[in-house]
Parts: structure tokens; sequence; C-alpha cells
């Protein structure tokens, strides 16, 4: 996974993490064929969420 998130050009893990966001379902929902960028930023938000 660390390898395939440093080689993504930095403008397309925007558009990755934004759709992340605004896309984003609980994790039980989540489909782990999803590009790891995508998962990883979900995961970042399940962590915000439970800190609030």
């Amino acid at each position: 996974m660390n390898s395939m998130l440093s080689d993504i050009d930095p403008v397309e893990e925007m558009r990755l993490r934004t759709w992340a966001r605004q896309n984003y379902v609980r994790s039980e929902h989540r489909d782990q064929e999803w590009h790891p960028v995508v998962l990883a930023e979900m995961h970042r938000k399940d962590q915000e969420d439970r800190a609030e």
C-alpha cells in the first residue's frame, strides 16, 4: 500500500481524498477493492468522528 501511495500524483491524491470525504460510508459498507487513498481517508474520518 505505501508504494502505491508514494507513486500517486499529488493532485490525484487530493481528488481521491475529496471523493472519499464526499462519499463517506461506514467501514462495514466499504469495498476493500477501493483505492488505498480512499480507504485511508475514510479511516481518517472514522478517527476524527470518534474524537468528537
